[in-house]
């Protein structure tokens, strides 16, 4: 089969890409910048504004698996852009294809009229899939973990760095962390499968726990065990402010710290269920920290965006 993956250069498109080419399929993977650490399936550089090349791409595929998407805005790449403009442009492209199936990488929360552009261009995203025409799946994810991610990634390096820890907001909120393999084994399902046909779900992990008490498993895992202690929403809203504007990859972004300040537990607007044996099951335990986390390493002056 094959299969078209937008964001093939991010986390849950390269995982997505990489399981699908392991089956035997065929992947075409479109991303602004790809980094081809693996041969497999075929590569094309496109920006999701040019739906004329992303048609092109999509030529001969079963399905489009749109996993594109950013947790911050930098000049241009706005989430109206990306998220709103960006699927419109990937829908129109897969019918001038003549591709009939289309899979949407949403978030747990996302929803209109919250005041934050991040959740309400991620709601608008979904309604432009569901009205299209096409066979669609939305898949509503919470928190995924996994090699390459931001979380495992994030927090190791933090940890690293500095000898405390502070949580979002002085109510704590759940989170329930979600395994990238059990993610794309659920997406696996509705491209190859045809499962789970002009729905929309959503996939949390199996285990709910306090963001501190992820920290402190991480913690034991680096062999790091920081102080924590709350910190006003307002504070980490100034200090994401400051990272989007000097780091290349931000320690958090407003977008993050709204979804922190949240929780990641429950979806926030109606969603069909995951059948169960879709459920997943992995839990966050160290093995499958240790499994995703990246070189150990502090933040370093090298993560400033003047340095680039």
């Amino acid at each position: 089969m094959r299969v078209a993956i937008t964001g093939a250069g991010g986390f849950i498109g390269r995982n997505l890409a990489e399981r699908l080419s392991a089956e035997g399929h065929e992947t075409v993977r479109v991303a602004r910048k790809l980094s081809q650490s693996s041969q497999n399936g075929f590569f094309i550089q496109a920006d999701l504004s040019d739906a004329t090349r992303l048609a092109h791409a999509f030529e001969g595929c079963h399905a489009v698996a749109h996993c594109a998407g950013i947790n911050r805005e930098i000049g241009q790449q706005t989430f109206e852009r990306v998220h709103v403009e960006g699927t419109r442009k990937v829908v129109k492209a897969a019918r001038e294809a003549g591709v009939k199936r289309i899979l949407l990488m949403s978030f747990l929360r996302a929803r209109p009229n919250c005041n934050s552009p991040y959740h309400e261009s991620k709601w608008a995203a979904e309604e432009i899939v569901r009205q299209s025409g096409l066979d669609y799946t939305i898949f509503k994810a919470g928190i995924v973990y996994g090699r390459g991610d931001h979380m495992l990634d994030h927090l190791s390096h933090a940890l690293h760095t500095l000898p405390f820890f502070a949580t979002v907001g002085f109510e704590e909120k759940s989170v329930r962390p979600l395994a990238v393999e059990d993610l794309i084994q659920t997406m696996r399902a509705a491209l190859i499968d045809n499962r789970l046909r002009n729905q929309t779900i959503a996939m949390v992990g199996p285990e709910e726990i306090h963001l501190s008490e992820a920290v402190r498993r991480v913690g034991e895992v680096v062999g790091r065990h920081p102080i924590m202690f709350p910190l006003p929403v307002r504070c980490h809203q100034l200090m994401a402010y400051v990272f989007e504007k000097t780091m290349t990859v931000p320690l958090a972004s407003l977008a993050q710290i709204r979804i922190l300040s949240e929780g990641v537990v429950d979806p926030a607007t109606n969603v069909s269920k995951v059948p169960y044996d879709l459920l997943p099951t992995r839990r966050f335990t160290s093995e499958q920290i240790r499994n995703g986390l990246p070189q150990a390493r502090p933040f370093c002056v090298g993560d400033l965006r003047f340095c680039h």
